[in-house]
């Protein structure tokens, strides 16, 4: 059984990365994983002051606040999802938040499993890249990542305009196989 963390970004409850996540995650329990989704905007993640208080105190935060839960989960899961939708060809605010806090702990998050999970409302082939290497950026920095795998939820703007697309039954189906 695997411990499978999902970090949803969109500000969206109902948007169309989280339910890209939803399908991920159903496929992953389905396989018999143990799945855990945080929904960021639920939490309060203040922004890295590069004070590097974490640096002189064992990986702990001057910041007060949810990021160091979430870490915490970071280390035991076997595999990470982050999810964002597109904002200016990067991601968006509440998931760079949480990549630029991983300062604390970088160096104790290893051996993890990194999918990809992005949407936009634009339909070009390369409207993602910048956003993907955002993602890809953090697991680089870790030691022993691995990428599993990427799922691209193209041309969708609106609220749930995801559903019934083709990317929905390959979430299930990447999940399902982790």
């Amino acid at each position: 059984m695997k411990n499978v963390l999902i970090l949803a970004g969109s500000p969206r409850k109902k948007g169309n990365s989280a339910a890209l996540c939803r399908m991920f995650a159903q496929g992953a329990e389905e396989a018999g994983s143990k799945v855990e989704t945080i929904f960021l905007r639920d939490k309060k993640i203040g922004f890295c002051l590069a004070c590097y208080h974490c640096r002189d105190h064992g990986g702990v935060c001057a910041i007060k606040d949810d990021m160091a839960e979430i870490l915490d989960k970071m280390n035991v899961a076997d595999v990470i999802v982050m999810a964002s939708p597109v904002y200016f060809y990067s991601v968006d605010a509440q998931m760079k938040a949480l990549i630029d806090r991983c300062v604390a702990r970088w160096r104790t998050i290893k051996n993890k499993t990194f999918y990809y999970i992005m949407t936009s409302a634009e339909d070009s082939d390369t409207v993602m890249d910048t956003t993907l290497q955002c993602l890809r950026g953090l697991a680089m920095c870790l030691d022993g990542s691995v990428e599993g795998g990427v799922i691209y939820g193209k041309g969708v703007y609106e609220a749930s305009a995801i559903a019934g697309r083709p990317v929905m039954q390959e979430a299930y189906e990447m999940g399902h196989r982790v």
